[in-house]
């Protein structure tokens, strides 16, 4: 029986944690146990931080970089941040226009639990990375779900996003390119997006942009306040240097928006966090200004892997996947699937199932599309060597030509 003192906020006790550290506390006891598990589950890039990031890292420390900063982020590097949202996006920002936050989820956060009250909506379109709905619930909202299925590319349509909005509505979450699914918006898309959005002035859009540099087959990338900047006013275009960089356990993420948006965000940073580390904020320093060419060669083998892992995913029996247009994830229908019986007696009811019994029975973690919001379908995270790809992929062949 829980007790009275173990009470919790009532928000939080209905949260649910991330499936995707779900499947890695189970990796990890799976290896405790001398199991090898190949694991397709973590949203990071395998490749080291760029040398010269870790030297800026290694001489701030050294130069004495190592006390509080500003809440908002030290001003070289709001510069620094402005300066690649008005070279890359096309934005017309001064670093006054920015913020610096303790990773891009901090981004996230802040904005909502500074805007969000009781009865407020936000349009998520579904599959959509598992922390949205939980960040929406745990900061007083409540999440509308749009599922956007393969047809549409798994992206959201003008109908669809005009049907979702209701008086309610306060914002609209687009991840572009996506997690899970890798989908990226046109800049067609993105205009059609727009028309809708003009004519709904009381709706905020943020925009998470976090996957930007890894989009493949010479696309060009766009984001929502570039093709329609009479947008701009109410848009909150969030980056950061955890994916470009490969620099996620440095944990800084920004953006630049409206500026009333912006200050309410650092008030709650400044009771929440303060500033983000003094060090990394050093390292994405040398990060944004720096040479760009760890961006491109990693662009290029993650562009290779992906091909790779399409075609090994579509020979397999029971799997199904197109190809993803960004990011590192192949999400991979296993409708062929449901409903049979694995190797070790597992019935395969739903895709939670499968991720289970692939971790059980074929040491291979990957996570069930259930938990982005659309099933049946498995995302695989191809951020390995090819080596460790192909034995996954035969692992996963295996089990899934073993089923009864």
């Amino acid at each position: 029986m829980t007790t009275d003192i173990q009470r919790l906020n009532q928000r939080l006790a209905s949260a649910q944690p991330s499936a995707t550290y779900r499947i890695i506390d189970r990796v990890a006891e799976r290896r405790a146990q001398g199991a090898k598990i190949i694991s397709l589950c973590a949203g990071e890039p395998d490749f080291d931080t760029p040398g010269h990031v870790r030297e800026a890292a290694i001489e701030a420390i050294v130069n004495g970089h190592t006390r509080y900063t500003q809440v908002a982020g030290v001003r070289s590097l709001r510069e620094a941040v402005a300066a690649k949202f008005r070279r890359e996006n096309g934005l017309d920002v001064t670093w006054q226009d920015t913020l610096v936050c303790n990773g891009g989820k901090q981004v996230i956060y802040n904005a909502l639990a500074a805007t969000l009250n009781e009865e407020d909506q936000v349009i998520i379109p579904a599959p959509y990375w598992v922390s949205y709905p939980e960040m929406v619930q745990l900061c007083g909202g409540e999440a509308r779900i749009v599922t956007c299925e393969a047809n549409t590319g798994f992206k959201l349509t003008a109908a669809a996003l005009a049907e979702a909005i209701t008086p309610r509505t306060r914002w609209l979450i687009l991840n572009s390119p996506s997690n899970p699914t890798g989908a990226v918006y046109s800049r067609e898309e993105l205009q059609a997006l727009a028309e809708v959005l003009l004519a709904n002035p009381h709706v905020l859009i943020l925009a998470d942009d976090i996957y930007e540099h890894l989009i493949f087959d010479d696309q060009t990338f766009f984001t929502l306040a570039q093709v329609e900047p009479g947008l701009a006013a109410r848009t909150l275009t969030m980056n950061g240097v955890s994916k470009a960089y490969a620099m996620t356990g440095w944990r800084i993420g920004f953006a630049t928006g409206p500026r009333w948006l912006l200050e309410a965000m650092e008030k709650l940073q400044g009771q929440q966090t303060s500033g983000a580390s003094s060090i990394s904020q050093q390292a994405a320093l040398a990060a944004l200004e720096g040479p760009k060419d760890f961006i491109h060669e990693s662009r290029a083998v993650f562009q290779s892997r992906r091909d790779l892992m399409v075609e090994l995913l579509n020979s397999t029996p029971g799997l199904e996947c197109v190809s993803p247009a960004g990011a590192f994830y192949a999400f991979a229908s296993c409708s062929g699937l449901i409903g049979r019986t694995s190797p070790g007696g597992r019935v395969l009811h739903t895709d939670e199932d499968v991720a289970h019994a692939l971790l059980d029975e074929a040491d291979v973690a990957v996570v069930h599309g259930s938990a982005f919001g659309l099933g049946p379908y498995i995302r695989i995270a191809y951020a390995l060597d090819d080596a460790s790809l192909h034995k996954a992929c035969e692992a996963i062949k295996t089990f899934c030509s073993h089923l009864r």
